[in-house]
C-alpha cells in the first residue's frame, strides 16, 4: 500500500513536471495502475484485511473453540476470559506465542458464540495500610464429581490489591467470621477500617444515611479486633468496587475449569496457593507489585489479637430414639447407648461435636441446608447386633458399605451360609466393632487371609490380627552398624593387686 510520500511524489511528478504515468512508473517502481489510482483520487490508506492469519496460534484454534463452547454450559461468571486462556495455553501445551494474538482471536470466536466480552475498572489510590473492602460471590464447584454450587468469601487491601478467598457452604454469619479471621491472618494484621455491604449477618437495620444499628453479635467481633465498621449505601455496591472487581476477577481466573475435589478444604487450599501467586502481579497505574506494595502497608496493620475469636456456638440438644440430635433441621448420629439424653452441641462454621457433660461422644463434619442424615455407622454397631434383621436396609450402613473392599462383603456372605442369616450377621458385626481398634484397612486385609485360610468366624480374624501385631511388636536385633564397636578388654590386670607402700 503507498505511503503518503510516494502519493505526494507522483501527485507532483504529474501535476508540476509534466511527467507521464509510464515515466512516474518506472522511477518509482509501482505498476502503472497504481500510478493511474492515485491520479485519479485521494489517498485512502490501508484497506483493512479481510481475514486475520494467526500462524502460529493456528494449530490450537479446535482447542480454544471447544473451551468457549464448553462456557455456554457454565455459570456467566465463570467462563473464560482471552487472559485466563492464554494462561491455560502456555501452562497445559507450551504456547510460545504472544498474549494479544489470543485476546484477537478469543475476541472473534466469543462474538461468533455469542458471548459477552470486556469489563472495565475504576482506578483508586488509596492509602496504605487503611482499608480493606468485604463481599460475597456466588460460585460452583464439583464435589465428589457433582456439581455444587457455593459461597465465595471475597476480602482485598484497597491499597496492594492483594487478594484473599475462600469457599463456604454458606454465607452465614459464622462463616463471616471465619472469613475475616482468616484473612487477618493471611495479611499478617488488622485493617483499621473495613467496607461492607448491608449484609444481614452485620447489619440488624439500616438507618438514615450511613447510620446503622449492627447485630450485637457482630459489635463483639469487630471489637475484639478493634477494626471500624463501613457499610455502603444502599444499593451502591460499586462503593467497594475492588472487591466487587475481585469476585468476578476469583471466578474466572481461580475457577475455571470448575475445580474438582472430594471437600471444600481442598479446593480451598489450592485457592490460597492462587492467592499468593497474585504477589508477582502489577496493578495499572500502581508502582511495584502486589507482594511489594502489601510488604510496605503490613507494618501499618493493627497487630492480630493474641487468640483469635471464639468463633463457635453451643446449642443444648436431646437425642431422640434414632440416637440423631436435630441442629440447624439437620440430623446428626451419637452412639445409640446416649438415645434419649440431653446433650450438647458446640457449632463451628464446618463442625458438629456433641457432648455428654465434659466428654465428647460424637465429631461431624457440619452440613447445611434442611432433612438432611449424617449419621456415623459405629454409633449403630451394637445396636445392629441386637437387631440383626435391620442390617440389610439399615441407613447409617449405607455410605460405609460403598467403602468396603470385597473381602468383607464376601466375609460377610460365608458367615451367612455357614452360619445362617441371623447369626452370620451378628458375627460379621464383630468383624466390624474390630475396626475401632485395628482400622478398618487393616481389618479388610485379615479378612482377605481368613477367607484363603477358610476361616468363618470374628475370633479367627481377631487371632490374625493379634497375632500380626505382636510381630510387629517383637523386639528386633539392633543393627550393628548403628552402634560403636568397643576394643576387647584386657582382662589380665585383674589378676594384678596393687600392694601399698
Amino acid at each position: 500500500m503507498l505511503k503518503v510520500d510516494q502519493y505526494e511524489y507522483i501527485r507532483t511528478a504529474q501535476r508540476a513536471y509534466g511527467k507521464n504515468v509510464s515515466e512516474i512508473a518506472r522511477e518509482t517502481g509501482h505498476s502503472r495502475n497504481t500510478v493511474k489510482k492515485v491520479l485519479r483520487g485521494e489517498l485512502t490508506g490501508y484497506s483493512p484485511r479481510k481475514t486475520q492469519p494467526f500462524p502460529v496460534l493456528g494449530p490450537y484454534h479446535e482447542i480454544i473453540y471447544k473451551w468457549l463452547e464448553e462456557d455456554l454450559e457454565n455459570p456467566k461468571n465463570q467462563r473464560h476470559t482471552a487472559k485466563r486462556v492464554y494462561a491455560r495455553l502456555v501452562k497445559e501445551y507450551n504456547f510460545s506465542g504472544g498474549e494479544t494474538t489470543v485476546r484477537r482471536y478469543v475476541a472473534s470466536v466469543k462474538r461468533s458464540l455469542g458471548l459477552k466480552s470486556g469489563e472495565a475498572f475504576v482506578p483508586l489510590k488509596p492509602s496504605p495500610g487503611r482499608e480493606a473492602e468485604v463481599d460475597w460471590g456466588n460460585a460452583t464447584v464439583l464435589l465428589g464429581g457433582e456439581a455444587v454450587r457455593v459461597k465465595m468469601f471475597c476480602m482485598r487491601s484497597k491499597y496492594s490489591g492483594n487478594p484473599f478467598v475462600r469457599l463456604y457452604p454458606c454465607e452465614r454469619q459464622q462463616a463471616f467470621f471465619d472469613g475475616l479471621s482468616r484473612g487477618f491472618l493471611y495479611y499478617g494484621g488488622v485493617f483499621p477500617v473495613m467496607v461492607f455491604d448491608n449484609l444481614t449477618a452485620a447489619v440488624e437495620k439500616v438507618l438514615l444515611g450511613k447510620e446503622r444499628k449492627e447485630q450485637e453479635s457482630f459489635v463483639r467481633f469487630r471489637s475484639w479486633y478493634t477494626f471500624e465498621s463501613r457499610f455502603c449505601s444502599a444499593g451502591r455496591g460499586n462503593e467497594k468496587g475492588g472487591v466487587e472487581g475481585l469476585v468476578g476477577f476469583a471466578r474466572r481466573n481461580f475457577l475455571v475449569p470448575l475445580p474438582r475435589g472430594e471437600d471444600l478444604e481442598g479446593i480451598n487450599g489450592r485457592l490460597l496457593d492462587e492467592c499468593v501467586a497474585c504477589g508477582s502481579h502489577r496493578i495499572a497505574g500502581r508502582e511495584g507489585t502486589v507482594e511489594e506494595l502489601h510488604d510496605a502497608e503490613k507494618e501499618l496493620l493493627i497487630p492480630l489479637p493474641r487468640y483469635p475469636f471464639g468463633n463457635e456456638q453451643t446449642v443444648s440438644v436431646k437425642a431422640d430414639k434414632y440416637a440423631t440430635v436435630m441442629v440447624d433441621k439437620n440430623r446428626y448420629s451419637v452412639p445409640a447407648s446416649y438415645a434419649g439424653r440431653p446433650l450438647r452441641t458446640i457449632l463451628t462454621v464446618d463442625r458438629v461435636s456433641v457432648y455428654s457433660g465434659e466428654k465428647r461422644i460424637a465429631v461431624h463434619g457440619r452440613t447445611f441446608g434442611n432433612n438432611h442424615w449424617v449419621l456415623d455407622a459405629d454409633h449403630y454397631l451394637e445396636l445392629l447386633r441386637e437387631r440383626p434383621g435391620a442390617f440389610r436396609d439399615a441407613r447409617p450402613l449405607s455410605e460405609w458399605k460403598k467403602t468396603w473392599s470385597g473381602s468383607l462383603n464376601t466375609l460377610l456372605e460365608r458367615f451367612c451360609e455357614r452360619q445362617g442369616e441371623n447369626r452370620g450377621i451378628k458375627e460379621f458385626i464383630d468383624v466390624l466393632l474390630l475396626v475401632r481398634t485395628y482400622g478398618q484397612k487393616r481389618v479388610e486385609e485379615a479378612a482377605e487371609g481368613a477367607l484363603e485360610s477358610g476361616l468363618s468366624s470374628a475370633a479367627g480374624i481377631r487371632h490374625l490380627l493379634e497375632s500380626a501385631e505382636r510381630r510387629e511388636e517383637a523386639i528386633r536385633p539392633l543393627e550393628s552398624e548403628r552402634w560403636t564397636v568397643l576394643p576387647a578388654a584386657d582382662v589380665s590386670v585383674y589378676s594384678v593387686l596393687e600392694v601399698g607402700q
